[in-house]
C-alpha cells in the first residue's frame, strides 16, 4: 500500500511516516498543501493522511481536488478540532474518514488499512492465494498453515502480488507500491526482494517471473 502523509508539524509527520513504514507501507511525506497537490499529480496513492490546517494550500482544497479529479485515492483527514460540526464538514468535502488529534497510532493504522481495502474492486481483509494467507492487520503470513516471518518490504511486495489476484505486476509497479519516491528507480531492489521472498515462501515456487513483464502469483 502506498500512502501520502500531509502534515505541517514535521515531527508528527515524520513519526507517522515511520510508524506506517514499520507496517510495510510505502510512505511519502510533505509538509504543505501545495506539495501535496504536486505529489498526487505525479504518484498514485492508495490513501492520503491529510491534515486539515495546512500552509500554502488548505487541506480542504487538497481534498476537493482529489475528489474533482475522481482519483481512487482514499482520504483520511486529520484535525486538531474534534467538534462534530468539523467532522461533518470534512466528510461533506469528500474525505472518506476523519480522525481528530490527538489520536492513538493503533487507530490510525487500522483506519488506513480499512481505507486501503476500499478499492474499486473490494478485497477481503485477509488475502489468500496458492496456499498463501496474508493478514495485513495482524502482519501475519502463512503458507499451507506454516507461519512465515517476512521483512517489511518482503511483506509489502507479497501483499501487492496477492492484491493483483493473479495479474502480472511489473517491477515498476512493485517499486511504486512498495517503496517511497526516494528509491532509485534503476536499483535492483525489486529483483533482490522477490528472490528473498521466494526463498522464504519455499517450494514449490508460487511467484512466477513473466519475462519482460513482471511477476505474478
Amino acid at each position: 500500500m502506498r500512502v501520502l502523509v500531509v502534515e505541517d508539524e514535521q515531527l508528527l509527520a515524520d513519526a507517522v511516516a515511520t510508524g506506517l513504514r514499520r507496517e510495510a507501507m510505502a510512505v511519502d511525506v510533505v509538509y504543505d498543501g501545495a506539495a501535496a497537490l504536486e505529489r498526487v499529480g505525479v504518484n498514485d496513492y492508495d490513501v492520503i493522511v491529510l491534515d486539515r490546517d495546512l500552509p500554502l494550500v488548505h487541506g480542504d482544497d487538497v481534498c476537493r481536488k482529489v475528489v474533482e479529479l475522481q482519483m481512487p485515492t482514499r482520504v483520511l483527514m486529520l484535525t486538531a478540532s474534534g467538534d462534530v460540526s468539523d467532522r461533518v464538514e470534512g466528510l461533506e468535502i469528500g474525505a472518506d474518514d476523519y480522525l481528530p488529534k490527538p489520536f492513538a497510532f493503533t487507530e490510525l493504522i487500522a483506519r488506513v488499512r480499512a481505507l486501503g481495502r476500499r478499492t474499486s474492486v473490494p478485497l477481503p481483509p485477509v488475502l489468500e492465494r496458492a496456499g498463501i494467507k496474508l493478514d495485513p492487520n495482524r502482519r501475519e503470513v502463512f503458507r499451507d498453515g506454516r507461519e512465515i516471518q517476512l521483512a517489511p518490504k518482503e511483506f509489502a511486495v507479497l501483499e501487492v502480488l496477492l492484491r493483483s489476484e493473479g495479474a502480472v505486476v511489473s517491477a515498476e509497479q512493485l517499486l511504486e507500491k512498495a517503496w517511497d519516491e526516494n528509491t532509485d528507480p534503476f536499483t535492483n531492489v525489486v529483483r533482490v526482494t522477490v528472490m528473498t521472498l521466494r526463498r522464504k515462501l519455499g517450494e514449490p515456487a508460487v511467484i512466477v517471473t513473466v519475462p519482460g513483464s513482471g511477476y505474478r502469483i
